[in-house]
């Protein structure tokens, strides 16, 4: 994320120096990429302003057909904890990315519609309109709607495939159960 956008660009380079620091002192590690947290980014159907599905219209970025990849946090802590003594893991990054989970921002909303049983009101914000959205927000607010942008409008979070220097969760832990945003969904019906 070295491409990242101001004043959102902060934290990935805090977590590189971090990341930096841990390699070049030669301390095992495993790093863990947990990907949206499914209560704050699939609760919402990924709006910014409540925690909560919206019942009536939902906001669309962009053309809403990148895709991002939204995790149950329980899943994400059972993936983690199966990474304890792995060598399989050892000094790489563990990618939880489910295929069941990796969805654009319309299929969540659609998955919403039908436990819903109606269409709701979709709204479009184009990349320019959203971007100005920063205008005027305070550093934590402008730090949100960047990270916001480079998920659903750059896909950063599935626009790579997963190298030698990582795995990915699901394959190498099949028997974890994770939970599908349909299901996941239910619980604010």
């Amino acid at each position: 994320m070295g491409h990242a956008l101001e004043p959102g660009r902060v934290s990935f380079d805090e977590k590189m120096r971090v990341r930096r620091a841990i390699e070049d002192a030669k301390i095992p590690f495993t790093y863990v990429t947990a990907n949206c947290f499914a209560g704050y980014f699939a609760a919402n159907l990924s709006q910014m302003e409540t925690l909560l599905p919206p019942r009536d219209k939902v906001t669309i970025y962009g053309d809403g057909n990148v895709k991002v990849v939204y995790m149950d946090e329980d899943d994400i802590a059972s993936y983690t904890i199966k990474t304890i003594d792995d060598p399989r893991t050892l000094n790489k990054t563990l990618n939880i990315r489910p295929p069941e989970n990796i969805l654009s921002q319309r299929e969540l909303v659609e998955k919403w519609e039908k436990l819903l049983g109606k269409e709701l009101q979709k709204i479009s914000l184009s990349q320019e309109d959203f971007l100005a959205s920063m205008k005027g927000l305070d550093f934590a607010s402008q730090v949100g709607v960047g990270h916001f942008y480079h998920f659903f409008y750059e896909g950063c979070l599935t626009n790579f495939k997963i190298g030698e220097e990582g795995e990915e969760a699901s394959e190498l832990y099949p028997d974890v159960k994770y939970t599908r945003m349909d299901e996941y969904l239910k619980i604010y019906l």
